[in-house]
């Protein structure tokens, strides 16, 4: 799927079970794979990171296997270093994959080729190169020094003394270096140069090794000592968190969308630092609540986020979400103390602001830092991904802004959390929708517009936004051959259809719009690609909340496919020649109901056999013929639809 339409949406609420952690799963397999013994790993996070792991372990010689269908593995170690000394491993764009085995590799002897996607390859890790290089190691950066591809060959390790490593470019250096050192045997030391980053991860490691047997004596976060004679032991069995980075969308969407949502699997008791998002967001007014497990969020009692100036240094990954939900913040707001952004996926501060700008967002953008104000409305953007799985993930919430957004490139989430949209879509609430088509003269435009009025909902009238779009070329100036010129029109068609009336700009075209040069200019846009293109979008923007009825052509199959209600409206070609006839009567009008019913039956033919889009039923649509019914007992119809529609949603 190249992109994903998301719908505007009135709010969120539900809970979310939680993949397990990338962090967690990523530093767990490595472990279980150096140690001594089996290790029953349950719960892992499947997805491209982690199978790029599973696929090297298996590669240097480890063996696993996954119980059935579930996510539970079990990891037969290897006791020491990996037994195969020869490898050419691609590790896509796993910096969780990539960083920690460079660091095993190097002290086991063998020679290796590491590579990954291009943006790995712009991904710094010259500074877990020279580390590495200080114990002996003998790497080589085969494209460009300090960055990979890598050709780890055998050589002499140095253990011991004194090993210095930068850590303000990214902690998994860092990590990389203390799961690898045990593999010496011999003390080491680990002192880091310059503010160590992202401190929360670097807690995980130590956590996790000492659950695997090797304590780390930790001096403050600037030194660390690896002991001597230190082995990893498997712990028999270790369960994986789920993971909290991706906690922060729900948590986020609980807090701007009304909420509450709760997600499962991460809690107070959380070795992840990510949890430290709840934190971040009750000092923006949300009502967070919390359980070993388990965190809720919901939005303030004034319904608005708070500005904030925030130093986010300690929960890079989730601060990312605050961007965009500086979207829904009473005033500008500066995230700080981010440079670790411009070495992710992509370069993250960057990618942010360009996309933040797109929804209509002011943004300054500095080498550490973002500050982000609101607009006054959110404006439907198609958001680029970059590749980046959070970039996906965070955008997603822009449709609780009240507007569509489409995200490119939808399936760079299977990084880490693969089933992340429909997940969203289990706890957010979609403005909805009810499409009416039929054919013509069935009397789906009454009956549309009466169940609107009767809920409250916004109505579009969508066979008459050509004949606008005429009429507007025509009051413009604009000819109607110049495609570019009437598709702007079209693009930002200031319509409204209210009591039967349509409304340009305010003023009353009902039947301007019927004129025989508006019905003439209909059908010469109606051919311009970028017209259609234009009303395609324009149409969806009716979408706004409380609800939109939408009747004519394509409305349920393509204008609003995820539609929660459609109705197909029909009569029999005689009753509706018939009413027809009746019409144009009452307005004094020539008629004959021969002619009618033959031009009714021919139109029928006509639109049936369309090559594009043929008028029929869905399979989802409700039928309703109305044949031997009015339009009060139709329009009643409708309505009983829609509240069973309510009670079934909740």
């Amino acid at each position: 799927m190249e992109f994903l339409d998301l719908p505007p949406m009135l709010g969120a609420a539900g809970s979310v079970r939680l993949p397990g952690s990338k962090s967690i799963s990523n530093r767990v397999l490595l472990l279980a794979a150096l140690a001594e013994g089996e290790t029953d790993i349950r719960d892992l996070l499947m997805s491209d990171d982690v199978e790029r792991m599973l696929e090297a372990l298996r590669a240097l010689g480890v063996e696993w296997r996954r119980e059935g269908d579930s996510l539970n593995y079990r990891v037969r170690g290897v006791g020491g270093p990996f037994p195969v000394k020869h490898g050419d491993l691609f590790l896509g764009n796993a910096g969780t994959a990539f960083r920690p085995l460079t660091a095993a590799l190097a002290l086991s002897g063998g020679e290796y080729r590491l590579s990954g996607v291009p943006r790995m390859h712009e991904r710094p890790i010259g500074d877990l190169v020279d580390a590495l290089r200080q114990l002996g190691a003998d790497i080589r950066c085969t494209a460009n020094e300090g960055y990979p591809p890598l050709h780890l060959k055998p050589a002499t390790i140095r253990p011991g003394g004194v090993v210095r490593v930068r850590g303000d470019v990214s902690s998994q250096f860092l990590t990389a270096l203390l799961m690898a050192l045990p593999l010496t045997g011999v003390e080491t030391t680990i002192e880091v140069v310059g503010e160590l980053i992202s401190k929360p991860y670097i807690r995980i490691t130590l956590e996790l090794m000492a659950r695997f047997g090797v304590q780390v004596q930790q001096q403050g976060w600037e030194r660390f000592v690896v002991p001597g004679g230190a082995r990893y032991h498997s712990p028999g069995t270790v369960f994986v968190e789920g993971d909290a980075s991706s906690a922060s969308y729900f948590l986020a969407a609980g807090a701007i969308g009304g909420g509450p949502v709760r997600v499962e699997g991460v809690g107070r008791s959380s070795i992840q630092g990510d949890v430290r998002f709840a934190e971040a967001l009750e000092q923006l007014g949300a009502r967070i609540t919390m359980g070993d497990n388990w965190i809720e969020a919901a939005a303030p009692a004034s319904g608005v986020l708070k500005a904030f100036d925030l130093d986010l240094n300690h929960i890079p990954d989730a601060a990312m979400t605050l961007a965009v939900a500086a979207l829904f913040a009473d005033g500008p707001c500066r995230l700080r103390n981010i440079a670790s952004w411009r070495v992710k996926e992509t370069d993250r501060i960057a990618a942010m602001a360009t996309e933040l700008r797109k929804v209509g967002a002011e943004v300054e953008e500095g080498a550490d830092y973002l500050v982000v104000k609101r607009p006054a409305a959110l404006r439907p953007a198609a958001i680029d991904t970059y590749d980046d799985h959070r970039m996906a993930m965070c955008f997603s919430l822009v449709g609780l802004g009240g507007c569509r957004v489409r995200i490119n490139d939808p399936k760079c989430v299977n990084k880490t959390f693969p089933g992340y949209f429909d997940a969203f879509a289990r706890v957010a609430r979609p403005v909805p929708v009810v499409a009416i088509d039929g054919p013509s003269a069935s009397g789906k435009g009454t009956v549309a517009a009466r169940v609107a009025e009767a809920l409250g909902w916004h109505y579009l009238d969508s066979g008459s936004l050509y004949r606008l779009s005429a009429l507007a070329a025509l009051r413009a100036g604009v000819a109607l051959d110049d495609e570019a010129g009437v598709a702007a029109l079209a693009a930002a068609l200031p319509a409204r259809f209210e009591g039967g009336r349509v409304l340009l700009d305010g003023d009353d075209v009902t039947d301007d719009i019927r004129s025989e040069a508006c019905s003439a200019g209909a059908s010469r846009v109606a051919v311009l690609a970028a017209v259609r293109a234009a009303l395609f979008d324009r149409q969806r923007d009716y979408r706004v909340a409380p609800g939109l009825v939408a009747e004519g052509r394509d409305m349920g199959s393509v204008i609003f496919p995820d539609a929660g209600i459609k109705v197909f409206l029909t009569a029999s070609a005689a009753a509706r020649a018939e009413r027809r006839y009746k019409q144009l009567m009452e307005k004094g009008l020539p008629a004959n109901m021969e002619s009618l019913l033959k031009d009714l039956q021919e139109r029928d033919a006509r639109d049936a056999a369309r090559p594009v889009a043929p008028l029929t039923k869905l399979p989802d649509a409700a039928l309703l013929d109305t044949t031997e019914r009015n339009v009060d007992e139709a329009v009643a119809f409708v309505l009983e639809l829609v509240e069973a529609g309510r009670k079934s949603s909740g």
